[in-house]
């Protein structure tokens, strides 16, 4: 039996903020202590996307007293993930860092679809395995995710721009449901589900499956109008909630005790929405889930320290999809950490895993043209749906693709941290060691040192003087680094005697 850890997920919703802190056990996670808070982040964006001072305000009061439970806990055991309101506001870039600072973690802000792989994870573990097919609908305060999966593995992923929060502020406003509201809000999300329909048509699933709140308090709901135990929802039990909430004028938190009063105030644009799902999907009945999102980044934080990181998987299935020379990709790989060496990066090992996918996908690009082939390169890794990864880890490696030849200006913001200054370097000494396309076993440089001033490279000068095309290639890099104001020093010395004393740390 393995060591129990403790993990803990922060899930950052538009409606709500989460904390999940749970004991990993076998491949298994035990629940320790939950923390919800309806910070309602969503209900701050401004029609032109800004986020307001008042939500930021609340969204920094919680974070800090989650960032209170979490003391203690190592970089490792945290992750921490925003979602649709962190994706979509404008002034996002200014309000993370001190996010960040309040809860004492990272913030990973993630794409649609990974969210959406990330709830139907949760889901799935919470549930009995079935050979059936599974249709996942997640109601958040600012998306809607759609999925469909077979045991623990999506088949088809979907976010969509619609949410309780955001509906029940623009249909529903201080909180009166009208009919006509209530049509306006159920046409607007038929529409956002149109172009995706038919591929979630009954034929393609056999279980329909409701996660979060949304769904839970629609179960809770039409469960005890209806007497069933089991908390089904049921088209004829949404459409009697409708049919309720118009000739009331809407809800109130003292009718439905069962609920959260903070659910209740979101509940009329979560109905519109689920509505709309059972029609557009052909829903007869659907199944409220015990799991979500933050039960999901426990298990791909699981999944990640037994080394069965969805993230690899991706970059192998990339590999594929772009024909990429996997050959001259690993070749590529071991000159760069080779080059890179062990003292410019200490024991960040996450540097270390970036060089290598930025090695193996650096010439995806050459499926699109030949011509600048590193700008198409980064192009995808920047905007492709990359499961696993984060947006910012999807940036980084884009960043450092693009880096990887020509001049050095396009990447000179990412060149004032030191060590993707020394990844940087690496990758493109190694793209250029390989530019014949013939591994070479023996790599004839390491990088020194790497400063704003200086990147200090020793070089074999046996080895070099052999192949003068290099010595040139290796001369016209020197001479980009000096576009920026870095010297690219070259220490040529014989391999045989050579001394590591005095290697310089990264500054």
């Amino acid at each position: 039996m393995k060591d129990a850890q403790i993990l803990a997920a922060v899930d950052l919703g538009s409606n709500s903020f989460h904390l999940a802190v749970a004991r990993s056990l076998d491949g298994q996670v035990f629940p320790l202590d939950a923390l919800r808070e309806p910070v309602r982040l969503g209900a701050g964006l401004s029609p032109d996307k800004i986020l307001s001072a008042d939500a930021q305000d609340r969204a920094l009061d919680c974070l800090a007293r989650f960032g209170q439970r979490l003391r203690g806990f190592e970089p490792g055991q945290v992750r921490a993930v925003g979602t649709n309101t962190f994706r979509i506001a404008k002034n996002i870039s200014a309000f993370v860092p001190a996010a960040e600072d309040a809860l004492g973690f990272p913030i990973e802000v993630v794409a649609g679809r990974e969210e959406a792989r990330l709830i139907y994870l949760g889901v799935t573990h919470s549930m009995p395995p079935s050979r059936a097919r599974r249709l996942v609908v997640d109601i958040g305060g600012g998306s809607t995710e759609c999925i469909i999966g077979q045991f623990y593995r999506p088949l088809r992923l979907e976010s969509l721009y619609m949410g309780c929060v955001s509906y029940t502020l623009r249909f529903f406003p201080d909180g009166r449901v009208t009919a006509d509201g209530m049509r306006r809000a159920r046409v607007a999300a038929l529409t956002e589900l149109e172009p995706v329909a038919h591929e979630f048509s009954p034929a393609d699933w056999s279980q329909a499956v409701g996660s979060s709140g949304s769904a839970r308090a629609l179960s809770q709901i039409i469960g005890e109008q209806n007497g069933l135990e089991d908390g089904v929802i049921t088209r004829e039990g949404l459409e009697g909630l409708v049919d309720r909430a118009v000739r009331s004028g809407g809800f109130e938190p003292e009718d439905f005790p069962q609920v959260r009063p903070d659910r209740v105030q979101v509940l009329a644009g979560g109905l519109a929405i689920m509505c709309s799902v059972f029609e557009a999907f052909g829903i007869e009945r659907m199944a409220p889930a015990e799991g979500a999102m933050r039960q999901g980044i426990l298990y791909d934080m699981l999944g990640r320290a037994s080394e069965k990181d969805l993230r690899g998987v991706t970059v192998q299935q990339f590999q594929r999809r772009y024909q990429v020379d996997v050959v001259q990709a690993q070749a590529v790989e071991r000159a760069a950490l080779a080059i890179l060496g062990d003292h410019l990066c200490g024991d960040d090992d996450t540097a270390r895993q970036q060089l290598r996918w930025a090695a193996d996908l650096h010439e995806l690009g050459l499926s699109v043209a030949h011509a600048g082939y590193h700008k198409h390169s980064a192009y995808i890794l920047r905007n492709a749906d990359m499961p696993g990864f984060s947006r910012a880890e999807q940036d980084a490696l884009a960043t450092l693709v693009l880096g990887h030849r020509g001049k050095l200006g396009k990447v000179a913001p990412m060149l004032r941290h030191p060590v993707r200054r020394a990844q940087i370097a690496a990758l493109r000494l190694a793209a250029l060691l390989q530019r014949s396309r013939h591994p070479i076993e023996e790599v004839p440089l390491r990088l020194v040192s790497c400063s704003d001033a200086r990147v200090q490279v020793w070089v074999d000068q046996d080895w070099l003087a052999d192949h003068p095309l290099t010595q040139a290639a290796l001369a016209e890099e020197g001479r980009q680094w000096e576009l920026i104001g870095c010297e690219l020093r070259l220490d040529a010395q014989s391999s045989v005697g050579r001394s590591d004393e005095g290697v310089l740390e990264a500054s």
